[in-house]
């Protein structure tokens, strides 16, 4: 798949010219550590703003950089926005795959997937972290950009969801339902209610989302749905 337009980051060493007043010291790993900086401020930045009015400078100010330095490493404001997001979307698949690498069964893997798209995470992640999907997803028909980001997202997704449900049928804990179809109604299931979430809609508290989530799940697969649980994260789409 085509990546965003301006999706990579400029490489060190590329030969693009450092802009004026953007200086830069230490080695890689400080650089690496800059660069991480700049994708969290950007983050906390669009949930506090919103992903339209997010800016270079409210990035450079929050990181105590110039805004030169954010554009020597990401170019444009689009490409900044979309690696903060890609760097939200592979820090939270890292932390999936560590909590659930010892589950035993694929229905706990399954319930840790839904519990961290709809429980509050207790590290101080803030409710108002899902308006940064709710601001892409209406910019996705307008912007190619957020388009692009919101569709590599939701096949990455997808793509978890289908992983389980093909274990839990190959171990003969799940019914042998269509995986795909099961795949993209959860899948838009769960972004549902992460609207609700969202909006913080006073009847659909996170759990209560997750039961309702799990609840479906387990009526469609055939096993017993697990209760809620406090999790490490949410999971931040």
């Amino acid at each position: 798949m085509k990546e965003p337009a301006g999706a990579a980051t400029v490489p060190r060493g590329s030969g693009v010219p450092r802009p004026s007043g953007a200086r830069e010291s230490g080695g890689p790993r400080d650089a690496e550590q800059r660069r991480e900086q700049m994708l969290r401020a950007a983050l906390e930045v669009i949930t506090e703003r919103g992903y339209a009015d997010t800016r270079i400078s409210d990035v450079a100010e929050r990181t105590g950089t110039s805004p030169a330095l954010v554009i020597y490493y990401f170019k444009t404001r689009d490409q900044l926005l979309t690696e903060a997001i890609r760097f939200s979307e592979d820090a939270w698949y890292a932390e999936y795959l560590r909590r659930t690498e010892n589950l035993p069964t694929a229905a706990d893997r399954l319930a840790e997937l839904v519990a961290n798209a709809c429980l509050p995470g207790t590290d101080g992640e803030p409710p108002s972290y899902w308006l940064m999907w709710l601001d892409l997803w209406a910019l996705s028909p307008r912007s190619p950009g957020a388009a692009a980001i919101r569709q590599k997202s939701d096949e990455r997704w997808r793509s978890a969801i289908r992983s389980v449900v093909l274990a839990g049928q190959e171990a003969g804990e799940f019914a042998q339902v269509n995986a795909d179809d099961f795949t993209i109604t959860l899948a838009a299931v769960l972004d549902g209610l992460a609207v609700q979430i969202g909006v913080e809609d006073s009847e659909v508290p996170p759990t209560r989302a997750y039961e309702l989530a799990m609840r479906f799940a387990a009526g469609q697969l055939g096993f017993d749905g697990k209760p809620a649980a406090k999790r490490a994260r949410k999971r931040s789409r």
